[in-house]
């Protein structure tokens, strides 16, 4: 959906941290980019996107952040230019000459050059509304995407990107025209954040973004309903409570799940929002699998057991994303999660006090230490437990004594489980692993133990 006047609040200079994803575990931000450029095309704003590929020859000195910062102006001063020429259809084979000695000048060197090709350039309809806008508010949007590709939490990545930051805050306070907008991981933010004193000055940028599943639920309802052809109006929907949306649902879905224990007879949304806990790329997921799943049983409507068959395949599918996203963080991760299935020494099956997670992680290290990429000394159980919260693999808990279920995840609470203190949470397996945790399970066994999520 549009996004344009939210989107004109944003400050120049913008970090954007989002709910632990990247590559196939991503909830959206590449996806938001997209929009917002499409918008800004729209308006004829020049916009550019850097990608990690982009900045790849750009190597910054590690061992000084004024150097590094100085670095990484040079570097992305050039490259603006050269994506700003292509977008513009500008094709000057001398720029990159005149680009290497811009010496704080950036924006005037653009004018000008847009200016001579006005002259002496056939521009396309577009690309002339796109110099002359430019030629008259002298902005430029830069998108800033995926830095976290290839993340190992070592000292000289989190030094890379706080310098980065720092660069394009200088930039964006010396081209009054040039705004900033990167986004990141909500671990790697933090990890950034509490690393370098100097990022306090970006605190006051920061636009976090968070998935509530009433958003989810209403984005599912839109995908439903932009496929039977009819018109969608947005603010109607985000208007709309759990129950009326849900509604909308039983084109596609079987109202009730008609699965076992604690899941009898609930709500299908429920049951997907209790298996993806604001994760709307797994929800994309879940229902694609189910639907394949149902037309090969030549049903119009996706039914319970069509849901049920998928659940296992789902979740060795969430393990092995999972083990692709942080094995670069942590290379031995695979054995840490395939081994926190549940013991039956435990008073409640995938829900942990914190000592008994950390007697749990502490008997997992019994069979091998684990050593993180950034660290050659053995990791701790707290450290341990501090990554799988980091991760979404668990979840802060608190039961209420009405009944009420309080979930924290660390995007959210991110300083909940820094030194691991007890604050009086439990910590949930997410459900999203357990069937490839147990595989050999019954389906009534797992669904008798795992709480439906509430709105």
């Amino acid at each position: 959906g549009a996004v344009g006047k939210e989107w004109e609040k944003i400050p120049p200079f913008s970090t954007f941290h989002w709910p632990t994803s990247r590559g196939s575990l991503q909830i959206g931000k590449s996806a938001l980019f997209t929009v917002a450029m499409s918008e800004n095309e729209e308006k004829k704003e020049l916009a550019i996107l850097i990608r990690p590929d982009d900045i790849i020859s750009i190597q910054p000195d590690i061992t000084n952040l004024l150097t590094a910062i100085r670095d990484w102006k040079l570097g992305l001063e050039k490259i603006i230019c050269e994506k700003v020429f292509i977008n513009a259809g500008i094709d000057n084979n001398d720029w990159q000459d005149k680009a290497a000695n811009i010496g704080g000048k950036l924006i005037n060197f653009i004018t000008n050059s847009f200016k001579s090709a006005q002259q002496t350039i056939s521009l396309e309809p577009f690309q002339k509304a796109l110099v002359s806008s430019f030629i008259e508010n002298h902005k430029i949007i830069i998108y800033i995407d995926d830095l976290d590709r290839g993340w190992q939490a070592r000292n000289s990545d989190i030094f890379r990107i706080s310098a980065l930051l720092n660069a394009a805050r200088d930039m964006a306070n010396t081209y009054k025209g040039l705004q900033f907008k990167i986004s990141l991981r909500s671990d790697v933010y933090f990890l950034v954040r509490t690393s370098d004193e100097s990022t306090d000055k970006i605190e006051n940028s920061v636009i976090w973004h968070k998935w509530e599943n009433i958003d989810i639920l209403a984005m599912l309802v839109k995908r439903v309903e932009t496929y039977f052809g009819n018109k969608v109006d947005e603010s109607r929907l985000n208007n709309l409570n759990q129950v009326q949306l849900a509604g909308y649902l039983e084109k596609i879905f079987t109202a009730k799940f008609q699965g076992f224990g604690k899941w009898h007879n609930a709500s299908t949304d429920v049951v997907l929002m209790s298996m993806i806990r604001k994760r709307p790329r797994d929800l994309v997921k879940i229902c694609a699998m189910s639907a394949q799943v149902a037309y090969s049983d030549k049903s119009n409507i996706i039914k319970t057991h069509h849901l049920q068959s998928v659940f296992e395949q789902y979740s060795q599918n969430r393990i092995q994303d999972t083990v692709n996203e942080y094995g670069s963080e942590l290379p031995d991760i695979k054995r840490l999660l395939l081994n926190m299935k549940p013991k039956k020494s435990f008073q409640k099956k995938y829900v942990y006090n914190t000592s008994e997670l950390t007697i749990a992680i502490n008997n997992i290290i019994q069979g091998g230490k684990f050593i993180f990429a950034n660290n050659k000394r053995a990791a701790t159980p707290k450290e341990l437990a501090q990554f799988l919260f980091k991760i979404n693999f668990i979840t802060a808990r608190k039961d209420h004594i009405d009944g009420r279920i309080e979930r924290k995840y660390f995007e959210e609470s991110r300083y909940l489980s820094s030194d691991f203190v007890d604050f009086g949470y439990e910590w949930e397996i997410h459900p999203a692993f357990r069937w490839a945790l147990e595989p050999s399970s019954t389906m009534e066994d797992i669904f008798n133990k795992l709480d439906l999520t509430t709105f």
